[in-house]
């Protein structure tokens, strides 16, 4: 499915605000706040819901990450989970890549530990009182918006052979229409084990037992172990600045590092580009950003195992050598070191009391792994599938490490106080698109939706410069002229991404949400 260009959002102003990929799922953590919830409240809520209506791109099984700003300070959450103990490098030298499907692409999911742990350090509201919506959609039943129906019935042709997962996600092998009621009642039962546990279930009682059973059934290694020795973890977030402005990432194995290495890059080309032309400065963050990526793509990983400390990869020292490289006249011509996938949902919230919240969960590609856990509704991601199979590699597959991530929530802030909570989602364009929104916010005056609304370009796989087709046709030529590969892609197309993005004001909060998904913004 392809937006039209002329697609109309408005911004959305008020006191209190969420904005997600879905809009039962924003409603659902509107709700909360109504109720007397905090944004943090809001954000749980509706992160559980989109395990619901947007199974495409999460689910229980998922992994999580997030920033919450308390009314003082930043804290980020790294929810994500290790791969089970008992694999190692020898399984998988048979492999020329990693598996992307069944067990042996599923490590520990973390999303249901993070709803846990933000609730009990942040939350207001009774935990049970968080999945009331989700599972009120579960059980009666959701209608799919437009552009889910469109993933789900691309997505669904991945998952033939995996009998549970048919009987879950599809009526007799069909994919449901837009539009359409779809109920998944083993969904709610689990929410609702969850809820009334406070998650203890999940990750040590009945439903870790059935996880566990599934993975003997099927040669897995996952063990109760796994799932007990799971605890997400309070980061200190990694932060740049520039022009007054702090960009705050989660530090690794995710790829938000490569955000901050970016712009580090362009802070020392400055000089070059502060009287250059629009198109000279795409093509300088174009240049910066493909060598962060790959600067990432070769030494991100589990941080136990990276060679390079994060602190060095932070250096001005190293973004001024990085910077050499780049030059206004031509392209720096880069081998692609890895391809990453992410399907993804990113959701923000803020509230009148100055809680802003940047939330992210994933099950990586799509469904996942297309484990379901027979009559629980529980969907896996595959995030192992991001292991590299390259022996001396920091991300190298190993038991008891974490997979490197592509998943990133957004914080800016603006000389110390709260200023903005974003995210984009999808994959290799999370950086990318996090840069963008990054420059365009703090280099011209527009608001939220006017930000997420702007064309927007990709360093594709292939090395090509993706571009949406509202771009103007004079600067493709120039950055051909420069030795861009230049592909021109449909605005709204898959390739982009998808934001949201709320902007703390002088009096309250404006928000905009992806005009190229099913989203919305909602604020009372």
């Amino acid at each position: 499915m392809v937006i039209r260009p002329d697609s109309h959002r408005s911004a959305i102003f008020g006191d209190n605000i969420v904005s997600t990929s879905q809009p039962l799922a924003a409603q659902a953590g509107l709700s909360m706040m109504s109720r007397g919830g905090n944004a943090v409240d809001a954000a749980i809520a509706s992160a559980i819901a989109l395990t619901v209506v947007e199974p495409t791109m999460n689910g229980i099984g998922a992994d999580a990450f997030c920033l919450v700003w308390d009314g003082r300070k930043i804290h980020g959450l790294n929810a994500s989970g290790k791969y089970p103990a008992n694999w190692s490098y020898e399984d998988f030298k048979q492999y020329r890549s990693m598996p992307d499907l069944g067990w042996r692409s599923v490590s520990v999911p973390g999303a249901v530990s993070s709803w846990v742990a933000l609730s009990r350090r942040f939350g207001y509201l009774p935990f049970e009182d968080l999945f009331e919506p989700a599972i009120r959609y579960a059980r009666d039943g959701f209608l799919v918006s437009p552009i889910i129906a469109d993933q789900w019935a691309q997505q669904i042709k991945r998952f033939t052979k995996y009998t549970e997962f048919q009987r879950i996600f599809t009526s007799f092998g069909r994919t449901p229409e837009p539009g359409e009621r779809f109920r998944l009642p083993d969904h709610a039962e689990s929410l609702e084990i969850i809820a009334k546990t406070y998650g203890d279930a999940f990750y040590r009682g009945e439903l870790a037992q059935k996880m566990v059973d599934d993975s003997v059934k099927h040669e897995g290694k996952l063990s109760l172990n796994d799932l007990d020795q799971h605890t997400p973890t309070w980061v200190d977030p990694i932060t740049t600045e520039h022009m007054g402005f702090e960009l705050h990432e989660i530090p690794p194995s995710g790829q938000g590092i490569a955000v901050l290495i970016a712009n580090g890059i362009l802070k020392e080309l400055e000089g070059t580009s502060s009287q250059s032309s629009d198109v000279i400065k795409l093509h300088l963050e174009i240049e910066s950003m493909k060598l962060a990526l790959d600067t990432v793509y070769s030494e991100v990983g589990d941080p136990t195992y990276m060679r390079t400390p994060i602190d060095e990869l932070l250096s001005a020292s190293f973004h001024r050598h990085l910077a050499q490289k780049i030059s206004i006249e031509k392209v720096c011509q880069l081998t692609t070191r890895h391809k990453v996938h992410s399907d993804t949902v990113y959701l923000t919230s803020a509230d009148a009391n100055g809680m802003m919240v940047s939330f992210i969960q994933s099950n990586y590609m799509g469904f996942g792994s297309g484990i379901v856990i027979p009559k629980t509704g529980i969907s896996l991601q595959n995030r192992a599938a991001g292991f590299s199979l390259e022996e001396h590699h920091p991300n190298c597959v190993g038991g008891g490490k974490f997979p490197f991530h592509t998943i990133i929530p957004g914080f800016i802030t603006r000389s110390g106080a709260p200023f903005s909570s974003f995210g984009v989602m999808g994959g290799d364009m999370q950086a990318q698109g996090h840069l963008q929104i990054f420059r365009k916010l703090i280099g011209q005056s527009m608001n939220p939706q006017e930000i997420i609304n702007s064309p927007r370009w990709k360093i594709n796989k292939d090395g090509k410069i993706l571009v949406e087709s509202t771009f103007g046709e004079d600067s493709i030529k120039k950055l051909e002229k420069l030795g861009h590969r230049v592909s021109k892609t449909p605005y709204g197309a898959y390739d982009f991404g998808a934001a949201q993005m709320i902007i703390k004001s002088k009096n309250g909060y404006t928000a905009g949400s992806e005009p190229r998904r099913d989203g919305q913004a909602v604020a009372f």
